[in-house]
């Protein structure tokens, strides 16, 4: 969420509107077989299909940060999970993005 955003004298989505989104993005997930941190790795690419935009802020990302392979697929689960909150058919470079600053914020966190 923005700085403004925050600022704003506007109300926030309330706890009710917010778990309502999160009980259906756990139904969505609960019908794709898998919650999305319990993927198997064989079927990570299936179920995180990427556009040529998703594909290209990811590898940046494993690039400059010079992250694993287990940091990438933890990524991408983060990202679908990110994706079923609206919910969204395929993750984006939108999802990826935020599901890289989450892993940025916890690696400083944690050094």
């Amino acid at each position: 969420m923005a700085f403004k955003e925050m600022r704003t004298s506007e109300a926030g989505a309330s706890s009710a509107e917010i778990r309502a989104r999160v009980e259906e993005a756990r139904a969505l997930q609960r019908a794709r077989g898998y919650y999305n941190a319990h993927i198997p790795v064989r079927l990570l690419r299936r179920l995180c299909r990427l556009d040529e935009a998703g594909e290209r802020t990811l590898e940046l990302a494993i690039r400059r940060l010079g992250l694993s392979v287990r940091a990438h697929d933890r990524i991408l689960k983060v990202a679908r999970t990110i994706a079923d909150l609206p919910p969204e058919q395929s993750v984006t470079a939108k999802h990826l993005a935020e599901a890289v600053q989450y892993r940025s914020l916890d690696r400083s966190y944690w050094s």
